[in-house]
């Protein structure tokens, strides 16, 4: 059976939906992705002109994407947001270009009732761009709107 579409688990949407395509899940493990780093994203424009680097930020999001696909793919879990409650140890390794292509891969390693954490890499073509230990927390959806 193939993985499903990012849509069919997480929330998001673009402009802030940083996972094109789920290559592996294990629900409640892992999840193994892709992000296409789209050179006509609009961040690009100032981040930084005539030197586009992708910002630390999105990658770490996309990251912590990958590790909601392994949590909210688990049984039980429909209605649920997995929400980002932390980081450590984020380190940024490689700098990352518009065209590239961003694996990402994230392993859940403690769960205590809604609250999780995970050790993610995001690499390009092998090479580490960033490694963070992630920490999230599970509520209701509908508890979670505004």
């Amino acid at each position: 059976m193939s993985p499903p579409a990012p849509t069919d688990l997480l929330p998001h949407r673009p402009p802030f939906l940083f996972v094109d395509e789920v290559l592996e899940l294990v629900p409640g493990r892992s999840a193994r992705a892709r992000l296409f780093v789209d050179p006509e994203a609009p961040f690009f424009a100032g981040h930084f002109p005539g030197n586009p680097i992708l910002p630390g930020v999105i990658i770490v999001e996309a990251l912590a994407q990958t590790g909601a696909l392994a949590t909210l793919a688990e049984p039980g879990m429909e209605g649920k947001l997995a929400l980002f409650a932390g980081i450590e140890r984020a380190r940024f390794r490689r700098v990352v270009r518009p065209g590239e292509t961003l694996e990402l891969e994230t392993r859940l390693t403690r769960r205590r009732g809604p609250l999780g954490e995970g050790e993610a890499v995001a690499r390009v073509d092998g090479a580490v761009a960033c490694e963070a230990t992630l920490r999230f927390g599970l509520v209701d959806a509908a508890g979670a709107t505004a």
